[in-house]
């Protein structure tokens, strides 16, 4: 864990949220600034800043819960697709977002 960060705190409890997803390795929870209904992060548990630095072990398995959550987010929110993106630059701490998208041209988020 690294002590100033956002995300670490979310992990260990000391930021309460609700996990959508939680697994030995990784959790999911509500973005508090939605792009759209449903937008999600997905985060490993320990703290690497940039998802190149995340050991394939990982990363195979972030990448199988994502789609996962893709499939599970897509249902509930009556999307037509779900877009991931890695940008990284807002909390230094690996972590995907998954954004539920409709094709209407309303929905077009980031």
């Amino acid at each position: 864990m690294k002590e100033d960060c956002i995300f670490c705190k979310i992990i260990v409890g000391e930021i309460p949220t609700h996990f959508t997803y939680e697994d030995e390795l990784l959790v999911a929870f509500p973005d508090i600034k939605p792009v759209t209904p449903g937008h999600t992060l997905l985060i490993p548990k320990e703290h690497y800043q940039w998802f190149y630095e995340v050991p394939d072990a990982i990363s195979d398995t972030w990448f199988s819960a994502a789609k996962q959550l893709a499939q599970r987010l897509k249902a509930e929110q009556s999307a037509d697709y779900v877009r991931l993106s890695i940008i990284g630059k807002d909390v230094p701490h690996a972590h995907m977002h998954l954004i539920p998208q409709k094709l209407s041209g309303k929905n077009l988020g980031v």
